[in-house]
């Protein structure tokens, strides 16, 4: 057959048959082998494929061998037979740079298993190999912390916790009545605020204020693992950072919020001076005591301006920045000691800084105690009282904190009737004013207290002492006195609402107005086995005022009278518990009632002139007890807040209520035949105790009722109340009764 014209090997043989006819012998190698293939679609042409002797055929590459150590006549074989049709294809030879980094990136390459190695050894990666992943780690982690960096923005706009307004008070006609707020935040140059007091909220909170650059990776690390890892954030944050949430963030516990907020201090801090940021930090931070900044914090806790304070008192202010709740040494003794330990600890650490001599360290070894009373209202007014009585009961109406509270910006409407607080104060202050003036010794331990509520709970008037600021507690919210006979009328609504048991396993009886008791002196208590012994083992009797006996008396009569003992044996044969449950069913508090004994029905208990006031409103309502309430809206920056009002509830039947009121009503014209005119719906009594500690009267007029109350109590010896002795007037002068005839007239 004819050779290819493609063939570029002319000077190859045929491949000779082998065998022992060739002459060669067994170990001969042929210098060339060839043989031809037929190709029978070109019948033509032919094709020759060289067979490799075994002496060319290379051994088995070891392990790791370098294929370009090939050898080269190999390669100058396979590049000229390349040009025939249907050999392999050469492949792309390598580039400089690549062939360069070929051997390191072969060593990264991970062999597993890997060879040398024995047991778990052979599967763990190389150094080489953890190197690179940290190195890849590290370096997408800083790309992130750049772009995020990068993408975030100072806010613009401060927070409300950077800007605390004013808390504002209104009439129940919607005039204002006060102001708080606005005097417990003022800002103040750093300048002015002494080093050491300084150095003391540096030492407390973050001694390397001044040269880190903003947050402490180990407390952000830290805080970030609390916060996955128990759901809470802890500690961490530099005063950059503290000042960050406060003025621009809010005060949601959450990774992100921590990320985003060290994010900007790092921005904070490149932008803004240190002291910038230090004078800052101080001026909006809370203290407590309703005070922002360290100015106001000064005056609430020492009395004085932020520029007069020592190292001591700023290191027991710098404790407040941990939390007012836990170191106001004025709310526990606990809170007390913990401020204590932290006051010593801060200044010891201000020496472990070099920001306070050993010497002058010694100076301070008694804890500088703050004031007791803050100033939170300290006008002087009668309107503390209220603005007292409308902040205690917002906040809990609305679940409003303290330190929300502080921060301002709410509108409180209260219930508090202008011409009527004007009307009760100035009538308690002519009284006042009065027994001063027939006594003044006895004049100074004497204590008013009176309260007006209206029958749907509203709280209109109270008097709460003669100046806010010297006398730091309402007495018209006191619990401080027992009620005396101003009680009977709950022991009569009782034995109206629920009858009698003349015996232990008998069926009540019912019990009327015109239902008659003994009203003699001194008549024994008794039960349905027989009279009722004392622990001491005598029998107990009822006593009258005065001793005055009447004879068989119907308990109408008995109650417009005030005689005492039909009602001691009324609660008896009722049940001091049902008596209890009528008291608390109508307004009184459980806190303030009495023991359970026959002299709960003699008014051992110690009502309030407000719940007192509520209490017989709630027989004036037909027998519906509304809570008293002093907050009836309140709003935020023009935003209404929910507020929990007090429902009206069921208290006695509205047969037994009236029954109660005409009884009050014949002990009001009784004793004041000329004060109102016949057609007036007026009803009241009086009330005295056995040992003449306190004088009541409580009545109601046109659907408001008003208690008020006198007693004397010398506070600078003790809490035990005082006889009288002539304080209260007389009969003919009452002074109680002065007092609610002048809050509520005219009658009519």
């Amino acid at each position: 057959m004819a050779r290819g014209a493609d063939d570029d090997r002319p000077n190859r043989r045929r491949a000779e048959p082998e065998g022992p006819e060739s002459g060669r012998t067994e170990n001969e190698v042929p210098a060339e082998r060839t043989t031809q293939l037929r190709i029978p679609f070109l019948a033509e042409r032919t094709t020759q494929l060289r067979i490799p002797s075994p002496a060319e055929v290379p051994a088995e590459d070891p392990v790791g061998a370098d294929p370009e150590a090939e050898n080269p006549a190999e390669r100058a074989n396979q590049g000229a037979g390349s040009s025939h049709r249907g050999s392999r294809r050469k492949p792309a030879q390598p580039s400089a740079l690549a062939g360069k980094f070929a051997p390191f990136a072969r060593r990264l390459r991970p062999q597993y298993p890997r060879p040398g190695r024995t047991g778990w050894r052979r599967w763990a990666p190389s150094w080489r190999q953890w190197l690179a992943a940290w190195g890849l780690a590290l370096g997408l982690s800083g790309s992130l912390l750049a772009i995020a960096y990068a993408a975030t923005d100072i806010p613009e706009d401060l927070n409300t916790y950077a800007t605390q307004q004013d808390n504002v008070y209104f009439w129940s006609d919607g005039t204002p009545m006060a102001r708080t707020g606005w005097v417990r935040r003022q800002a103040m140059p750093l300048k002015d605020i002494p080093e050491d007091v300084r150095w003391a909220v540096l030492a407390a909170e973050n001694e390397s204020f001044y040269s880190d650059p903003g947050i402490s990776l180990s407390g952000v690390t830290r805080a970030l693992v609390r916060t996955v890892g128990e759901g809470d954030t802890q500690g961490g944050s530099t005063i950059t950072q503290q000042y960050v949430k406060n003025v621009y963030l809010n005060q949601d516990r959450s990774v992100s919020r921590k990320f985003t907020e060290a994010m900007i201090a790092l921005k904070l801090d490149n932008k803004m001076s240190k002291d910038k940021i230090l004078e800052s930090y101080l001026n909006t931070s809370w203290f407590g005591r309703g005070t922002y900044g360290l100015q106001r914090a000064a005056q609430a806790y020492y009395g004085k301006d932020v520029s007069r304070l020592n190292a001591s008192e700023g290191a027991f202010l710098a404790s407040l920045l941990k939390g007012a709740g836990l170191y106001d040494p004025i709310l526990s003794k606990a809170n007390h000691q913990r401020a204590v330990e932290r006051w010593s600890w801060t200044l010891d650490r201000m020496v472990d800084i070099g920001k306070l001599s050993p010497s002058e360290r010694a100076k301070y070894k008694k804890f500088p105690e703050p004031l007791k009373q803050s100033r939170t209202y300290d006008t002087g007014k009668q309107s503390d009282y209220l603005v007292e009585l409308a902040t205690q009961y917002a906040k809990k109406a609305a679940n409003i904190s303290d330190k929300e509270f502080d921060l301002g910006g709410y509108q409180i409407y209260t219930t508090f009737d202008r011409k009527r607080e004007t009307a009760l104060t100035d009538t308690v202050a002519k009284a006042r004013k009065k027994a001063l003036k027939d006594d003044p010794a006895k004049a100074k331990t004497a204590h008013y207290g009176a309260a007006s509520v209206a029958t749907d709970g509203r709280i209109l008037a109270v008097y709460g002492g003669p100046d806010h600021r010297t006398q730091g507690y309402n007495e018209s919210n006191a619990t401080t006195v027992p009620a005396g006979s101003a009680f009977l009328p709950f022991v009569y609504a009782a034995g109206l609402q629920n009858g009698v048991h003349l015996t232990r396993e008998g069926a009540a009886t019912p019990v009327t107005p015109d239902s008659v008791y003994d009203g003699n002196d001194g008549v024994p208590v008794t039960t349905p086995e027989g009279p009722y012994w004392d622990r001491s083992g005598k029998k107990v009797a009822a006593r009258n005022d005065g001793g005055e006996s009447y004879g068989q008396i119907t308990l109408r009569e008995a109650l417009a009278k005030s005689v005492n003992t039909p009602f001691m044996q009324l609660g008896m044969d009722t049940g001091l518990d049902t008596v209890r449950k009528t008291a608390e069913d109508v307004g009184l508090l459980p806190s303030s009632l009495g023991p359970q004994v026959p002299a709960l029905t003699m008014g051992n208990s110690t009502p309030s002139a407000i719940r007192m006031a509520s209490s017989y409103a709630t027989f004036a309502a037909g027998g519906t007890h509304t809570e008293p309430y002093s907050v009836r809206r309140v709003t935020r920056n023009g935003h209404g807040v929910a507020l929990d009002t007090p429902d009206p509830s069921r208290a006695v039947r509205a047969e037994v209520a009236r029954q109660v009121t005409e009884a009050l009503t014949d002990s009001f014209r009784a004793a004041h035949p000329d004060a109102a005119p016949a057609t007036a719906q007026v009803s009241g009594k009086s009330g005295t105790t056995e040992k003449d500690t306190a004088a009541w009267y409580t009545g109601t007029n046109r659907s408001v009722t008003t208690s008020v109350v006198v007693y004397r109590i010398d506070l600078t010896k003790s809490l035990e109340p005082l006889p009288l002795k002539g304080i209260s007037g007389t009969p003919a002068d009452d002074v109680p009764y002065g007092i609610w005839f002048g809050a509520m007239s005219p009658l009519g």
